[in-house]
């Protein structure tokens, strides 16, 4: 009986020994309460307590944590919309009694004051703007919890929209509308390309006809010239200017009858192209050359009558 006792006290004893240590790992603080009531704070390493009077009531992680919060409100252009704010956060080492004891449920407490705040940017904003003001809207929400869990021993370290999700249909009118803006500009793009297109075809097409206007100039200047040349010659045999005009034209008349000939394929016909034309038009321009030299000679003798009577 005596030795089963012994044995019964040392169990007892090891037991205890076994409850009065116990280890906290990195980064985590242990709240040690002694019969309910607060005693200390315990960190990382191997600790000691009073078993069977000192109990763990809890641990505190002091690593960084992240929220994701998710939130559906409404733009100022009546567009309904999911934002997910991601709330990073860390419990305070000097804070940890706070963070223990004044709230029981810290996430609810953060998600509250992300709906407050989000709830009361976003309604501000039109939808557009939204997107453009993200970092506007995590501003708002990080100040706001800062002055609100910094009581609790909580330190918001940063906050972050990293979604916003329009409604489905909303989504694809948006999408509708930027095609319809890209394809308005391509068709703007198309239409300036065809228009200097077309400006530089009509700018070549005016380039083309003032140098082939020039070149038909310069031909009718040559040919003139070399009429001219023609007649001297044909004076200084005893032909006249009128008989020479007539002969040359003539001799136009039968090298182009030759020069048709010689075209197997030709379609051009030249009026009149009988053997007796050439006599025919040879008279005809004599003729009319006469009677044009006889008109003006009678008209110059008009005006000099009609200077003399004045």
């Amino acid at each position: 009986m005596g030795n089963f006792f012994g044995f019964f006290i040392i169990f007892i004893a090891l037991v205890a020994l076994g409850l009065s240590f116990f280890v906290v790992k990195q980064q985590t603080a242990a709240i040690i309460e002694r019969f309910g009531k607060f005693n200390s704070i315990r960190h990382s390493g191997l600790q000691l307590k009073i078993p069977f009077v000192d109990k763990i009531a809890g641990k505190l992680s002091l690593k960084i944590q992240q929220l994701d919060v998710i939130i559906e409100t409404k733009t100022l252009d009546d567009v309904f919309v999911k934002l997910k704010v991601s709330v990073q956060y860390k419990v305070v080492t000097e804070s940890v009694y706070d963070a223990f004891y004044k709230l029981d449920y810290p996430h609810d407490q953060i998600t509250s004051y992300v709906f407050d705040v989000v709830r009361a940017e976003v309604p501000k904003m039109k939808l557009d703007d939204v997107f453009v003001k993200k970092d506007d809207i995590a501003l708002a929400v990080k100040a706001e919890l800062n002055d609100a869990m910094m009581d609790y021993g909580f330190d918001i370290i940063r906050t972050l929209v990293t979604d916003i999700d329009p409604d489905p249909q909303v989504k694809i009118a948006m999408n509708r509308i930027n095609a319809a803006d890209r394809e308005k500009t391509a068709a703007q793009y198309e239409g300036d390309a065809q228009r200097i297109l077309i400006v530089e075809k009509a700018k070549a097409e005016a380039e083309s006809k003032r140098l082939q206007g020039q070149g038909i100039a310069d031909q009718r200047r040559e040919i003139a010239r070399g009429l001219e040349e023609s007649v001297d010659v044909l004076n200084r045999v005893g032909i006249n200017s009128q008989e020479a005009s007539a002969l040359i034209v003539v001799t136009q008349h039968y090298d182009t009858l030759q020069a048709i000939g010689q075209e197997t394929n030709s379609n051009l016909i030249l009026l009149p192209n009988s053997p007796q034309a050439g006599s025919q038009m040879l008279n005809d321009m004599v003729a009319s050359f006469t009677a044009s030299n006889q008109i003006g000679e009678a008209m110059k003798n008009k005006k000099k009558l009609g200077e003399a009577n004045d």
